[in-house]
């Protein structure tokens, strides 16, 4: 399984995109189907469903996706601040970008689709079928819908992890620390607030007082070997795998769904528009994930319960 080819969290290469833009073999010249009863048929016999979202399934929860043309906080591109580098270079500026983003957060809800796969994990979980979301996403909103089988892969805002002593937890404090009430303004012209090192958010183990990071995965990191083990599991034995709201271009996300397919499975994507990835899936739905993903796993007739 490719989980256990790529490991460190980054953009794709142009090498990998072409890769998967090139059909698999000839069943794969056709466009997706965006037949919605034909994938509802599927949908009904399907036992084991795993769902892959990313930033597009909470951008309609006002999320920024920190993607494309919009994708800078104040001056810097974000990429470049979620690095172990930039948080070594500048632990001060990293946690106002991440302090901006989690206080940005708690203003946040899950939106329909959110709520509508939580809502398909439940009642499909009656019928003793399984649902499992895997997700490239940071702001816990699956969480906060009620999704419970959930690999955060990337990690999350609203935990911490310590560089002395390595623990992590969950933190919803607002703000994370005094020093940081206020601050992180996004607009280019606000000055980097400059937070000496002690009055960043600091380890509360006995006797620790380490520097804390954002529990993250950032560019350049391994991700969580257990997570991605589980992840694994999940792929190489479902027979219905949703790609919802992903670009297909940080791996090793990207290429999940694709060597799902490759085994036959069919594989149906959300998305605002086509990726890297598309026309290796059976199934192409165009739009809001908000608007197309409620019909799409809404009960179905044959269902039982």
């Amino acid at each position: 399984m490719i989980v256990r080819q790529f490991t460190c969290r980054g953009t794709i290469s142009s090498h990998l995109c072409a890769h998967l833009r090139k059909p698999h073999d000839s069943r794969n010249m056709a466009r997706p189907s965006s037949d919605l009863a034909a994938f509802r048929k599927v949908f009904s016999d399907a036992q084991n469903i795993a769902i892959i979202t990313g930033a597009g399934v909470s951008a309609e929860s006002g999320v920024p996706t920190f993607r494309g043309a919009g994708g800078y906080w104040r001056k810097w591109e974000a990429q470049r601040l979620a690095t172990p580098e930039a948080f070594s270079r500048n632990p001060s500026r990293v946690w106002e970008f991440y302090h901006y983003r989690r206080e940005v957060m708690l203003t946040k809800n899950p939106n329909p689709a959110h709520l509508v796969i939580a809502e398909c994990e439940e009642r499909l979980g009656k019928q003793g079928r399984t649902v499992t979301v895997i997700t490239q996403n940071i702001d816990e909103l699956h969480r906060r819908a009620g999704t419970k089988n959930l690999l955060e892969i990337h990690g999350s805002l609203f935990k911490t992890r310590c560089m002395s002593c390595g623990h992590e937890a969950a933190n919803y404090k607002s703000p994370i620390c005094a020093a940081l009430k206020g601050k992180g303004a996004p607009d280019p012209n606000t000055d980097d607030a400059n937070i000496p090192v002690q009055q960043l958010p600091r380890c509360e183990e006995t006797g620790c007082h380490g520097l804390l990071r954002p529990a993250v995965v950032w560019f350049g990191e391994t991700l969580d070997s257990d997570i991605l083990t589980q992840a694994e599991k999940v792929l190489d034995s479902c027979d219905l795998c949703l790609v919802v709201g992903t670009s297909s271009i940080v791996y090793p996300a990207a290429m999940f769904a694709p060597q799902v397919a490759a085994r036959g499975v069919p594989v149906a994507e959300f998305n605002m528009e086509d990726t890297p990835a598309t026309m290796r899936f059976k199934f192409h739905f165009q739009g809001p994930c908000g608007t197309t993903l409620p019909p799409a796993l809404a009960r179905h007739e044959n269902e039982e319960g």
